[in-house]
């Protein structure tokens, strides 16, 4: 009996060193508890968009060291949400969230339903999601931009540089400008936003100063704008859309665009590799005032070769602190916010990175 006593004692010890082992997991989880066990999952509508490549650069050097998972959606909400899925049956314990589907509150909503089921964190950002979806759970936040800002900025900017550039921007010289815009996405607040405020904000400048309001190069075209059909702001739908365009419409016929507004950098790439095949845009002769958002490296590098006018500063790194400093808060057991500057606060449920522009002038 007493040897048996002793090996029950043994096994026992053994067991309890096992479980021990066990809570300590992998990365640089320390302590006990669910709350530190787990990977970070962090999850992408898609690797290939550029500003979206430049905070997933950021946030990696950032978690560098921690148990931490990127997942890339490649523009499929069904995918997004099948990983979100995964990750939280493999026991994740902190889910940061940059959604596809910005159409509709749905996805969102399951995102949040899934994780307030298994009690973990949700942080949201760069896409925008509803005000209601990330109250409805109080362990998610989102982070993001005053998506109108960009918008307003982008179009005082263009405004102000066609004011000051009309005769070299009238090409045909009917003292109105023929421009078109690029949208990346139906139903995105960003899209939507900047597609309006971009146009209004520089039509407003224009009148101002005793001009005529921009005109669409295609009247036939009520909505005002091109978008990319497959919802990823991407350079090659806006060089096809641009080619197309620009097949119609050339100095020869004084029926030429004047100018390319892009919701994004990528499409304003896009947009000038096509002018640049027709003979604009290259440094010498003839360029197209093209303007974007984000300020991406290679849109610094076209505005700095004069291939390209300006663009408004999506802050990626700035974005990318914001987010790992929440999100080891949640983890930590600290207040969301612990750490954030608060003028960029906005209420309990979201912070605003600020958006600058760019000009190659600073």
């Amino acid at each position: 009996m007493k040897m048996k006593k002793w090996l029950a004692l043994v096994l026992a010890a053994v067991l309890a060193l096992g479980l021990v082992a066990c809570s300590n997991g992998g990365g640089d989880d320390k302590g006990s508890g669910d709350a530190k066990k787990g990977e970070i999952s962090v999850f992408y509508y898609t690797f290939s968009d550029t500003y979206i490549s430049s905070v997933r650069t950021s946030l990696d050097k950032l978690l560098e060291g921690k148990n931490f998972n990127d997942y890339d959606a490649n523009g499929n909400q069904t995918t997004q949400t099948e990983q979100v899925s995964t990750a939280i049956a493999k026991g994740s314990k902190m889910l940061i969230v940059n959604v596809v589907d910005t159409g509709s509150n749905d996805a969102a909503q399951n995102i949040v339903d899934q994780a307030k089921a298994a009690d973990i964190p949700v942080i949201f950002f760069n896409r925008s999601v509803d005000e209601s979806v990330i109250s409805s759970y109080d362990k998610c936040a989102f982070v993001g931009t005053d998506y109108e800002m960009a918008g307003h900025m982008q179009g005082e900017m263009i405004g102000k540089y066609i004011n000051e550039n009309f005769k070299a921007v009238d090409l045909n010289g009917d003292g109105k400008i023929s421009y078109v815009m690029f949208k990346g996405q139906e139903g995105n607040m960003e899209a939507i936003a900047r597609t309006q405020f971009g146009v209004e904000d520089c039509d407003k400048v224009l009148v101002e100063n005793g001009r005529e309001k921009l005109t669409f190069y295609d009247p036939a075209n009520t909505k005002g704008y091109l978008v990319d059909q497959n919802g990823l702001w991407s350079t090659s739908a806006a060089t096809d859309y641009m080619n197309t365009v620009l097949a119609k419409h050339s100095e020869a016929n004084k029926n030429m665009v004047e100018l390319v507004i892009a919701n994004n950098d990528d499409m304003a790439l896009g947009a000038i590799s096509a002018l640049q095949s027709a003979g604009y845009n290259n440094g010498s002769g003839t360029t197209i005032p093209v303007f974007g958002v984000d300020a991406t490296d290679a849109a610094k590098e076209a505005i700095a070769k004069k291939q390209m006018v300006g663009t408004i500063k999506q802050d990626a790194e700035g974005m990318a602190k914001v987010i790992a400093t929440m999100a080891m808060n949640f983890v930590d057991g600290k207040d969301k916010f612990d750490g954030v500057d608060a003028k960029n606060v906005v209420g309990t449920w979201r912070v605003n990175i600020p958006y600058e522009t760019y000009t190659g002038e600073k």
